[in-house]
């Protein structure tokens, strides 16, 4: 976790920066549940006094302020060595997040939004500290008390922030586990090497933190790292099992599994977005010659190119029947040898940036296999 998240929640000063006054009780209702200690701020010249006295360790900053505007200041803040302030931005204009974080921002919030919004992009930023959390029913007030009907409009908004972060939590729970045990159910149809599926997705999240971080965003690409060959559920289990060489008619049915799986899964809003293109494009090639759609070079989805390396990485290094496994070495070296060809150049060239991680994943997960706490299998690419 990244140093500035632990002194968010070490000394808990959050500054929230905006000139409209109801949009900063609804910020100071909502985060009042999570005991930080929250000032405010109507432009940017009254928070750049209160960053040099009180030194906040997180900022939710309008980008239209009156006076100097909110990116100006988050470059600001950014370039100053003595903040070491996480700046959230929030717009009610077009803006991307790489336009935020060229500004130094280290997230964007687009309004309108709603308090749920808030808290789940929080929770991104912080994760496994924010879990931890929980509101209290009766939220704190600012330092002026607002009158009492926005007390009571305050305590009511905190108790259904409690109940829908539960549920919402609950929810995100069940659509993990459900999509865990759909990969184990294709692991034990599909009969080679156990684990497969679950390798494969740390290698392939790993690679993405290093390859396009922003990816990570989209919390469907996960899901299809995990799920990205559900479409074998569909493929015979005469084809999946066969020992000996597959035919073309053979290899034409095992081929449709791609388009099977995104199928199966369109219409499900876990897997819409990235996780999607991974299940349709995991086997196409950057020299065009994959499948099922012949893309070429970045016509291929950025997630589906970064797991295509993933997915063949774990296939290289993993024992076969027909063969033993590379040595990770060797298979490093083929990876470079079909940088441009098979695979993207620039996704290669991540896989060298974080292969000391990747290399102790796979150890972790070889000792996870020898003591058989993933059970299944792998077949046919």
């Amino acid at each position: 976790m990244p140093e500035w998240l632990d002194a968010v929640l070490a000394n808990r000063r959050l500054l929230i920066v905006e000139d409209d006054p109801a949009l900063r009780t609804l910020l100071r209702t909502t985060l009042s549940g999570l005991d930080l200690e929250l000032r405010e701020a109507e432009s940017a010249e009254l928070a750049a006094e209160i960053v040099r006295s009180w030194r906040p360790n997180l900022l939710i900053l309008d980008v239209a302020l009156p006076g100097l505007d909110g990116l100006t200041f988050c470059s600001e803040l950014k370039n100053d060595p003595a903040n070491e302030a996480a700046i959230v931005l929030l717009t009610g204009a077009a803006m991307t997040l790489s336009e935020a974080r060229a500004a130094g921002a280290d997230a964007l919030l687009a309004k309108p939004f709603s308090p749920l919004d808030l808290l789940e992009l929080l929770e991104r930023l912080m994760p496994e500290r924010m879990r931890r959390q929980e509101f209290r029913t009766t939220p704190r007030l600012a330092e002026s008390e607002p009158p009492e009907q926005l007390q009571l409009y305050a305590r009511d908004m905190a108790e259904m922030l409690a109940v829908e972060r539960r549920q919402r939590l609950l929810l995100q729970s069940a659509y993990r586990q459900t999509v865990s045990a759909l990969a184990r159910a294709l692991e034990w149809k599909d009969v080679e090497v156990g684990g497969h599926s679950f390798r494969v997705q740390r290698y392939a999240l790993e690679l993405t933190a290093t390859a396009e971080p922003r990816l990570l965003d989209d919390p469907s690409l996960e899901n299809g790292f995990l799920l990205h060959d559900i479409g074998k559920i569909a493929i015979p289990d005469s084809v999946l099992r066969k020992r000996g060489p597959l035919n073309d008619a053979d290899w034409r049915l095992l081929r449709r599994h791609t388009v099977i799986g995104c199928e199966l899964l369109t219409g499900i809003s876990m897997l819409e977005g990235e996780g999607l293109a991974v299940v349709r494009s995991h086997h196409e090639r950057w020299d065009g010659a994959g499948y099922p759609d012949g893309l070429v070079g970045e016509e291929i989805p950025l997630g589906a190119r970064i797991f295509a390396l993933a997915d063949a990485l774990d296939a290289m290094t993993s024992d076969r029947p027909y063969r033993a496994a590379l040595s990770w070495q060797a298979a490093g070296e083929e990876l470079a040898v079909q940088a441009g060809r098979q695979f993207d150049a620039a996704v290669v060239a991540a896989f060298w940036e974080c292969e000391e991680a990747l290399e102790r994943l796979h150890a972790e997960s070889m000792v996870e296999l020898a003591a058989g706490a993933h059970r299944g299998a792998f077949g046919r690419r």
